[in-house]
C-alpha cells in the first residue's frame, strides 16, 4: 500500500521537494498537492519579466499540468487548506474537501509585507509576489501613469523597472541611505542609481513612508526624512 503524502503549497520549494521524492522512489507515495493560486508551479524569480511584458506565464511555468498527471499527482489549484487535524491525519480546505495523509509537508512560503500605515488598504495598493500582482499592475498601467514603489531592494527595483517598461512615471521610496544596501556597497549602489535615473526612475532616499492617501483609491503618499539612530 502506498503511503499518502500531502503537500500544502504548490510553489517552487514544495514541488522541488516532490521531484526529489519521485527520484528516490516513484512508487512510495500517493501524492496530493494543494495550491491557492489557479496555476501549476511557476518560477517566481522571473515575475519581473512578466511585469515588463517580455514573458508570459506559460514561459515561466516549471511543471506543466501534464507533468502532474504523468507522475500520478492529484493537484487542486485555487484551493486553500484551512485546517489540519493532526489526530485524525486529515486536511480540510476552503471548498470543503477532506483528504487523509500519512505524511504532510508545509511549503506555503511567505506573505508579502505591506507597511502598516494609514491608507495601506486603499484600492491601487498592491504587493509584488505572484502572477496576480503582475496582472493587476499591468491593468493599472493602462489607466494610470504614475506609480510609487516603497522599498529600494532587489524586488522593489525589479517592480519599478517593470512599471517603467509599461510607460509609467515611477518614484522609488527607500528608507536607507542607498539602494540595495544588503547586496551592494555605497559606491556600487550609487552607480546603479545613476543608471536607473537615466532610464527615468526617480529615487527618494532616507524617506520613511508615513501615509498613503486618496479619495476612493490611492492617489499619493507622504514620506518624512528618516534619521538613522
Amino acid at each position: 500500500m502506498k503511503r499518502k503524502l500531502v503537500l500544502i503549497g504548490n510553489g517552487m520549494a514544495g514541488v522541488r521537494c516532490i521531484e526529489e521524492i519521485l527520484k528516490l522512489d516513484r512508487e512510495a507515495f500517493e501524492i496530493t498537492i494543494f495550491g491557492s493560486e489557479p496555476h501549476p508551479n511557476y518560477n517566481r524569480i522571473l515575475l519581473s519579466k512578466v511585469l515588463q511584458g517580455d514573458t508570459r506565464l506559460d514561459d515561466i511555468t516549471l511543471n506543466s499540468w501534464e507533468w502532474y498527471e504523468r507522475n500520478g499527482i492529484r493537484l487542486f489549484v485555487g484551493e486553500t487548506v484551512t485546517e489540519v487535524d493532526i489526530k485524525r491525519r486529515l486536511v480540510r480546505t476552503d471548498r470543503g474537501r477532506v483528504v487523509e495523509y500519512d505524511e504532510l509537508i508545509f511549503a506555503t512560503g511567505s506573505n508579502p509585507f505591506i507597511l502598516p500605515v494609514p491608507g495601506a488598504d486603499l484600492p491601487g495598493v498592491t504587493a509584488f509576489r505572484d502572477i496576480q500582482d503582475c496582472e493587476r499592475m499591468i491593468e493599472y498601467a493602462k489607466t494610470y501613469k504614475k506609480a510609487a514603489v516603497i522599498g529600494g531592494g532587489l524586488l522593489g527595483l525589479e517592480a519599478a523597472r517593470g512599471l517603467l517598461h509599461l510607460g509609467m512615471d515611477v518614484d522609488v521610496i527607500h528608507i536607507f541611505d542607498y539602494l540595495m544596501e544588503r547586496q551592494l556597497d555605497p559606491t556600487a549602489s550609487k552607480l546603479l542609481q545613476r543608471e536607473l535615473e537615466k532610464q527615468g526612475m526617480n529615487v527618494l532616499l532616507r524617506k520613511e513612508t508615513a501615509e498613503l492617501f486618496g479619495n476612493g483609491r490611492v492617489e499619493g503618499f507622504s514620506a518624512g526624512f528618516y534619521r538613522c539612530a
